[in-house]
C-alpha cells in the first residue's frame, strides 16, 4: 500500500481513492487515474483501514463504522487527511495529500492583495470554493504569513489538523476536533477565552458556528474559515439563508459589521498540462459594499468589486482568467468555461483568443505554484 501510495504522491496525486471492487486511483492533475491493475478485495480495503486509524477504540468497532475522518502520515511518503466509509457494505477510503511545507503566496501564484487582508486586525475572513480548489492550502499560506511577520496567538480549529505549523513569530496553537475539543462550536467558544489574536476555523457549516464567529469578529478578533460556496455574492447569500426568516435582517447587519472579506477560488488546468493554477475573486468589504449587503442588493454587488481594482486590490473571476489567458497561463478555452459570465468575457478576450489557441506559440505558461 505505501508503494502504490508514494508512487501516486511522486506523480502530483492531491487525492488517492481506494474502493473495494476496484483498482487504486489517484487524482492527478484534477483527472482520476488508475494507479494498479488488480481490482481490491472487501477484506484488503478493510485492512488498509485499520492501518489508517490511529484509534484504538474506533479499529475495535470497525465493523460498525459508516464514516470517520482521521489524518495519517509516514516518513518517506507523506500527510494525508483520511475519510473512510461505508458503500455496497464495503469500505472505501479517500486520502488527502497534504503538504509537510506551508505554501506561501509567491508559491500557490495568489494576488498580492491578499497579504494585506491576510495582516487586517479585525474582522472575518472567509476563503471559498468547491471541494479541491485549495482552499485549505490557501488558508495555510495566510496563517504562514502571519507567522513570519507579525506577533501574534494564532488558534486554529482543524477536523483533523492538515498543515503542522511550528512557532515563529506568532505562537500556534492546533486543536482538532473530536481529539482536543468535541466541536468547532464548543472550540470556537473555548478560542475565545485563550487570549487569542487570529482564530482560523475550518469550515462554517451551521448556524450556530456562524453566530459564534460573528461573535468572534465583533469583539475585536481576526477570524479566518472556509465555506464551500463558489464565489463571493453566494457566500453572502448562503450565510444569510442558514437562519431563520425572522432572524435574518439582524444576520445581515451583523455580517455585513464583522465581515472584512471574501476570497474565492478555482483551480484550473494549466495551459502546458503540467498542473493546475488558480484564479482567485477578492472581496473586500467597502462602504459601498456594506452598502449594498443592507440593502439586499447582494445581486449588485460583482460590478462594484470589478470597480475596486485598482483603489482596494479587488477583482472578479473573470478579471482575473484574462489575465491569465494574457499571461498564457490558462488557454482561452479553459478560462471561458471557468468564467462567470461567459458571453461578456468572450467580448473582452477576443482580441487574445487567436494568440492563446494551443499551437500559437503564444508565451509561456506563467510562474506560480503546480496545484495538484
Amino acid at each position: 500500500m505505501e508503494k502504490i501510495i508514494k508512487a501516486a504522491v511522486d506523480r502530483g496525486a492531491s487525492d488517492l481513492h481506494i474502493k473495494a471492487g476496484d483498482v487504486f486511483r489517484a487524482r492527478i492533475d484534477g483527472k482520476l487515474v488508475a494507479m494498479t491493475k488488480q481490482a481490491l478485495s472487501p477484506d484488503q480495503t478493510r485492512s488498509i483501514a485499520l492501518r489508517l486509524i490511529s484509534s484504538e477504540k474506533v479499529k475495535a468497532n470497525i465493523d460498525s463504522l459508516l464514516d470517520y475522518d482521521c489524518s495519517w502520515g509516514a516518513p518517506g511518503i507523506g500527510r494525508f487527511r483520511v475519510n473512510i466509509l461505508r458503500q455496497r457494505s464495503s469500505f472505501m477510503i479517500v486520502m488527502r495529500v497534504i503538504p509537510f511545507r506551508v505554501p506561501t503566496f509567491a508559491e500557490l501564484n495568489l494576488p498580492a492583495s491578499i497579504e494585506p487582508i491576510a495582516l487586517t486586525e479585525r474582522g472575518m475572513v472567509l476563503v471559498t470554493g468547491v471541494t479541491g480548489s485549495g482552499k485549505s492550502s490557501s488558508l495555510a499560506a495566510m496563517v504562514g504569513h502571519i507567522n513570519a511577520t507579525a506577533e501574534k496567538h494564532i488558534v486554529t480549529l482543524e477536523e483533523p489538523i492538515e498543515f503542522l505549523h511550528r512557532d515563529m513569530r506568532s505562537s500556534i496553537t492546533q486543536r482538532e476536533i473530536g481529539v482536543d475539543t468535541e466541536t468547532f462550536r464548543q472550540g470556537l467558544k473555548a478560542a475565545l477565552r485563550q487570549d487569542p489574536d487570529v482564530i482560523i476555523l475550518g469550515e462554517l457549516r451551521d448556524p450556530e458556528t456562524v453566530d459564534t464567529a460573528m461573535k468572534a469578529a465583533e469583539t475585536g478578533h481576526l477570524l479566518m474559515a472556509t465555506v464551500h460556496t463558489p464565489d463571493a455574492q453566494t457566500t453572502l447569500a448562503r450565510i444569510i439563508s442558514m437562519f431563520p426568516p425572522d432572524e435574518q435582517d439582524n444576520v445581515r447587519l451583523r455580517l455585513a459589521e464583522s465581515l472584512h472579506a471574501v476570497i474565492s477560488q478555482r483551480l484550473l488546468p494549466r495551459a502546458d498540462g503540467n498542473g493546475r493554477i488558480v484564479a482567485c475573486e477578492i472581496m473586500i468589504v467597502t462602504p459601498t459594499i456594506k452598502e449594498l449587503m443592507l440593502g439586499q442588493k447582494v445581486s449588485e454587488i460583482r460590478e462594484f468589486i470589478a470597480d475596486g481594482r485598482e483603489q482596494y486590490g479587488m477583482q472578479t473571476f473573470d478579471q482575473h482568467l484574462a489575465d491569465l489567458v494574457t499571461s498564457g497561463a490558462v488557454s482561452f478555452e479553459t478560462a471561458l468555461a471557468a468564467s462567470t459570465r461567459p458571453a461578456d468575457f468572450e467580448l473582452q478576450m477576443s482580441v487574445f483568443k487567436k494568440t492563446t489557441m494551443p499551437g500559437s506559440g503564444f508565451g509561456g505558461a506563467a510562474g506560480g505554484a503546480n496545484w495538484p
